[in-house]
């Protein structure tokens, strides 16, 4: 609760001739509190008493969040509220959205001054600038949660959001000229023929026989494990166990923001912490492909049990940054349209849900379930949803016999 006045002051005359003064209020606890005067006349105990209103109002306004810009609010809100509470990471992202996407646009709005349309407006603006419905529902996201902090602290009157809901997906796609697509037509996948040019060229040496490209055989064993790239650049020798052909998946490599205290200082850094979710915490079986790709990796570089099978020159864990650059460097080497890494997770998923074609006819594949398991999501509906690119193909025919 607020402090606030419950009377404007009294001033009285004591038996002993000399002048007083109260005045009442309440504090944010909601105890009832007064604060004394008194002085030799009466003016000079009004003088206090109109000082200390003037000082108590002063501090009042200054306290109350609905005058403050709203780019000042919400970066307190995130310093002071968030990053004690979340992973740097997700400090980082949160911080960037706001910085980039809300500040520009009402950063310099007083926080009591934001409507319900203003939100909708910034939204509808996110969206028509053709930014991705994810990246616009993480703005709503940050803004919800913000309003609605500040809110129940009651800090403001009004939750301008509690009126304003996220468009629809339908809608937003609509609204920039795209088909809305079910999830699994907007995966992206490597075909059979970019897996052999990818592979070529991931491979592929100069004329002394030098490689032309560093670390390649990791992305093989991401094509081969299905590993998130942070998992396999965390990956430590010790974490392989070739003899029961598996590798246990426990850490995470990050890119976070250096930073002294919340302040970010410029640049990035990189840092081995925890698995995206607890059940990403897994053993994952290696196929031969994968095994050969962890010799190829060791043959590279090889610093010990404790360090990294991704490792820099110096045994160190590879920044994130690079290793993203040399992959795209082997993509556009080999002719292939560009691709996000995590293609590489989306290929194996696929894959192996699809499956392979035997030769006697019969095609070998494992349920989502399975496969949820091996990349360590939590339901099979998020693998089959985001992760598999269906083969439609296979239907054709299907129902032939079931004529009705």
């Amino acid at each position: 609760m607020k402090k606030r006045l419950l009377t404007s002051g009294n001033v009285f005359k004591r038996t002993d001739g000399r002048w007083c003064g109260v005045v009442w209020y309440m504090d944010e606890a909601e105890n009832r509190k007064r604060k004394s005067f008194s002085g030799t006349t009466k003016q000079a105990v009004s003088r206090k008493i109109t000082a200390y209103i003037a000082e108590f109002d002063e501090e009042l306004e200054s306290r109350d969040e609905s005058k403050r810009l709203l780019k000042d609010s919400i970066q307190n809100w995130l310093e002071n509220y968030k990053f004690p509470s979340i992973e740097q990471t997700t400090y980082d992202r949160a911080e960037c959205i706001a910085r980039n996407q809300i500040y520009p646009a009402m950063g310099e709005r007083l926080v009591g001054d934001v409507t319900a349309s203003d939100v909708r407006n910034l939204l509808n603006s996110c969206m028509n600038k053709g930014l991705a419905y994810s990246t616009v529902k993480k703005v709503y996201v940050l803004l919800n949660e913000y309003f609605r902090t500040v809110y129940l602290e009651e800090m403001i009157p009004k939750n301008p959001m509690d009126t304003v809901e996220m468009i629809k997906k339908s809608n937003f796609l609509s609204a920039q000229g795209k088909e809305n697509l079910p999830e699994y037509e907007t995966i992206t996948v490597f075909t059979e023929d970019e897996i052999k040019r990818f592979k070529k060229e991931a491979f592929a040496t100069y004329s002394n026989g030098i490689p032309k490209h560093q670390q390649s055989s990791a992305y093989i064993l991401i094509l081969n494990t299905g590993m998130r790239a942070g998992e396999a650049l965390a990956l430590r020798n010790c974490d392989i166990d070739l003899e029961k052909r598996q590798i246990y998946i426990q850490k995470s490599v990050k890119e976070i923001y250096n930073r002294n205290g919340v302040k970010a200082t410029g640049g990035k850094s990189t840092k081995i912490g925890k698995t995206k979710t607890p059940t990403s915490k897994r053993i994952i079986p290696l196929n031969d492909t994968a095994i050969d790709a962890i010799h190829r990796l060791r043959e590279e570089y090889y610093f010990g049990e404790d360090a990294p099978l991704i490792c820099d020159e110096n045994g160190d864990y590879t920044k994130p940054v690079n290793f993203r650059k040399r992959y795209y460097r082997i993509l556009k080497n080999a002719g292939i349209e560009q691709k996000g890494i995590h293609s590489l997770r989306h290929t194996f998923a696929t894959r192996l849900v699809n499956g392979i074609k035997q030769p006697d006819g019969t095609i070998k594949a494992l349920s989502p379930k399975q496969v949820a398991d091996l990349l360590g999501h939590s339901t099979s509906q998020i693998t089959e949803m985001y992760y598999v690119k269906k083969d439609t193909s296979r239907l054709n025919g299907i129902t032939d016999g079931f004529d009705m």
